[in-house]
């Protein structure tokens, strides 16, 4: 039996309850507590505990704190939680038989503190005994339970994602447009953690992470609705770094506000709003600046100021964050999604901006990180306070709410496409080695795989897998493993986009994909439109479509119905489609920001909720699909020797970011002997970034 623990003004009762069904591993299913909330002409009505399984069906708990009150009109109340719920489910058909519920719905009052009260068999069941609780569930079978993941999808409003891609024009019985009807069916329910996720609210920070496709995005909206929901006074915000997920995240709030209470959200309470700004577009960092009154810098003051490219956010946030002496508190709760793009101090900005308990929900994925840095604690992430002492730290603690919650189940990638993304990313099966390496050795099985063979720890050998239960079955079962995941290399541009083009145009006229299910993703950001501008030309002269996401659309636009689209890799992060293709992959196989490279590829690659094509040209694409290969044949196992602690930094050093003109910088520098060894003495460089030669040289003349 999974709990899950949502908000509730009646504690007592609710944790009696909760014990006593913790203790119950025979029922299979789900008890929600504070939740749901079923929208209805009045506003938002919440049921105090919901129990559905397949064993009994659903059962609504009224709740009650406290001695006898002969006030309280229980009769009443159980009849409207009844009538209520009855209706929402009603208005789904799989649920219904002719004019019947298919469901074994039933409402109890459970008193806890009501000595000598008990009435289980009466119309209006009170049940007040543990004993009473197990009389009750043995009288109640549900017989036909074959609505039963119907049933839980409805109540987690994951029927009404579904409902939003309907391919009735499919004919084909085998098309992959018919295998994607299948495949979006079969994703139909959250799984625990995601249901802990959405309804668990702590009073302080809660962390949720987990890997591309994993749904913290979903959760994440259907956390705001919740609370909103719950608590329509409270001031929320839903930041992000990348504007193509701001319409995602308005239209998933939408629809689950209307679940919960048949209205829409009130805006002027929640505001979806970019973690940067500027004086025309609402951002966290320039309206905490105004506030304040402290200085905003735009994306070119800001980078003036970095001393590394890309690092300029960082460095007004930590700016920004220094000059604040008390913060104006003006919000209640705030939910950062991709906070793996983010430094600490503009974490720190979103804390100081809360009002207490200090509810900050933040979400990332460890391996999306494209500038490659690693997520750090969350003592080092907010600091410390007056005393020394860590403002956040984060536990677990048997029977409250997560406040760390990790979701290693994923529901975009399958097994080949996940491991393969994995491989590349971190250089697995790379001829010249390891390019990158988690510290933390626990985090691989955190983020769903299983050790295989050998041990995960520090120089020893280790062979990592995943399994049905992290990677499901039915995300690969529906093509083979070539059709799943391809490589192509091609020996020009011309060829490469010769098979891009014929490839797109047999998916939509004979695979039956719509437009908006293929993703055409290419790695580098800044030469993105000229190189997709041919390609778009020639699809237009076919008849077909297209979109450049952020240039022929608005910045916060990703789809377009009737379009195909073309993103670079930035504005294609939080986004899928089921049909990815990335082209000029050669680019991402050896350079001199690689780490940053194959965190590109590894983004690109985890897009994809069904097929992925990877394409480019020269030798350089010729041996980043023989690095693939090595994968395939490894059966999508991930085999290596867990690099020590002194390894890990040199990788770390010598794959770091760096751009052309650092790279260059430096050679200019190893030209110089003092020049040379001065930067080698102030950490400026270090000595694993010269070559064999120089280094001897160096080694020669001291």
């Amino acid at each position: 039996m999974i709990v899950v623990r949502g908000g509730t003004d009646k504690p007592v009762s609710s944790q009696r309850l909760a014990d006593y069904f913790e203790t119950r591993n025979e029922i299979e299913g789900y008890l929600y507590l504070g939740y749901p909330i079923i929208g209805t002409i009045d506003g938002g009505f919440q049921i105090d505990a919901l129990l559905l399984s397949e064993q009994h069906g659903a059962i609504i708990f009224h709740l009650i704190e406290g001695a006898f009150d002969e006030n309280i009109v229980f009769e009443n109340i159980q009849d409207e939680s009844y009538t209520k719920l009855e209706s929402k489910l009603k208005q789904h058909k799989d649920l219904t038989i002719k004019r019947n519920l298919a469901v074994e719905l039933n409402s109890v009052s459970f008193a806890p503190a009501w000595s000598n009260r008990s009435g289980v068999k009466s119309d209006y069941p009170i049940l007040v005994t543990t004993d009473d609780l197990t009389a009750y569930l043995n009288a109640v079978n549900w017989q036909d339970n074959s609505t039963y993941q119907k049933l839980v999808s409805v109540i987690q409003s994951i029927t009404t994602i579904r409902n939003r891609n309907k391919r009735g024009y499919v004919k084909k019985l085998d098309s992959k447009g018919a295998k994607l009807k299948k495949l979006e069916e079969s994703i139909a329910n959250l799984d625990r953690q995601q249901s802990t996720a959405v309804i668990e609210t702590v009073e302080g920070v809660q962390r949720i992470r987990g890997l591309a496709g994993s749904g913290k995005t979903i959760v994440l909206a259907l956390k705001v609705a919740y609370l909103h929901a719950k608590n329509p006074d409270w001031r929320m915000a839903v930041t992000f770094n990348s504007r193509a997920l701001k319409n995602q995240l308005k239209h998933f709030i939408t629809l689950f506000t209307l679940e919960h209470t048949n209205e829409e959200p009130d805006w002027d309470k929640i505001d979806i709003i970019h973690a940067w700004g500027s004086p025309s577009m609402r951002g966290i960092y320039y309206e905490i600046c105004l506030k304040h009154n402290i200085e905003y810098f735009d994306f070119k003051a800001a980078e003036g100021m970095a001393k590394n490219y890309g690092k300029g956010f960082d460095v007004a946030c930590e700016k920004a964050y220094n000059e604040i002496k008390a913060f104006q508190q003006y919000y209640d709760v705030v939910l950062i999604d991709e906070a793996q793009d983010f430094s600490p101090y503009f974490l720190r900005l979103c804390y100081g901006a809360l009002r207490p308990p200090k509810r900050l929900v933040y979400a990332y994925d460890e391996l999306q990180n494209i500038s490659n840095n690693q997520m750090p604690s969350p003592e080092q992430l907010f600091g410390l306070d007056n005393n020394g002492k860590p403002l956040v730290s984060l536990y677990n603690t048997q029977g409250k709410p997560k406040q760390d919650i990790v979701l290693n189940v994923c529901y975009r990638n399958s097994r080949p496409v996940l491991a393969t993304a994995h491989a590349l990313g971190f250089g697995i099966y790379r001829q010249k080695g390891l390019i990158q390496m988690f510290d933390q050795h626990q985090l691989w099985q955190d983020v769903g795989y299983n050790v295989k063979d050998g041990k995960l720890a520090d120089g020893e050998s280790v062979t990592l897998t995943r399994d049905e239960k992290s990677s499901p079955e039915f995300l690969e079962n529906h093509s083979t493993i070539d059709d799943l995941i391809a490589f192509k290399s091609f020996n020009n541009d011309a060829d490469q986009i010769t098979y891009l083009i014929a490839e797109i145009e047999k998916n939509i006229k004979e695979d039956e994909l719509k437009l908006d299910d293929i993703m055409v993703i290419h790695p580098e950001p800044y030469t993105a439109k000229r190189a997709v501008g041919v390609i778009r030309e020639e699809l237009f002269n076919k008849g077909i479509n297209s979109n450049l996401a952020g240039v022929s659309t608005s910045p916060d636009e990703f789809f377009k119905d009737n379009a195909v689209v073309f993103t670079q890799i930035y504005r294609a992060k939080g986004n899928e489609a089921s049909m990815v293709y990335i082209i000029n992959a050669q680019e991402c196989f050896d350079a001199f920001n690689i780490a940053q490279k194959r965190n590109m590829l590894f983004t690109a690659l985890t897009r994809s909720k069904a097929w992925v094509r990877v394409i480019g040209y020269g030798q350089n694409m010729q041996a980043l699909k023989q690095e693939f290969q090595k994968v395939k044949n490894n059966n999508f196992e991930l085999k290596f020797t867990y690099p020590t602690a002194e390894e890990r930094k040199k990788l770390n050093i010598v794959n770091r970011d760096m751009t052309e003109q650092e790279r260059k910088k430096l050679q200019k520098k190893s030209a110089s002997v003092d020049d040379l060894i001065q930067s080698l003495m102030n950490g400026e460089i270090h000595k694993e970034d010269l070559s064999e030669e120089a280094r001897a040289k160096l080694k020669a003349l001291l």
